[in-house]
């Protein structure tokens, strides 16, 4: 009988999460929370200008800092999410 999935341990460099699956197993741990990342390899060749309320641009910067990421970015992927095809 296999032993309970152990959680990924929080890895915040790239140097950490080398050397994790380096020598991890990761048959021993508990995947069912990851999600599919892109990569953004397309240069970004247009720019927005947009006026936001201070309260809306606030809580974007904080969600931005909970995932980790710039709010640009953040702001970028939920305009993308935005335009994907629903699937059924």
């Amino acid at each position: 009988m296999k032993n309970k999935p152990r959680k990924l341990p929080d890895l915040r460099t790239d140097a950490d999460a080398e050397a994790f699956v380096t020598s991890a197993d990761l048959t021993d741990y508990d995947l069912s929370g990851m999600v599919p990342v892109r990569f953004e390899l397309k240069p970004k060749d247009r720019s927005v200008n947009l006026r936001l309320p201070a309260d809306l641009l606030e809580a974007v910067r904080e969600r931005a800092r909970q995932a980790g990421i710039p709010y640009q970015r953040f702001i970028r992927m939920a305009l993308e999410r935005a335009v994907q095809p629903r699937s059924r």
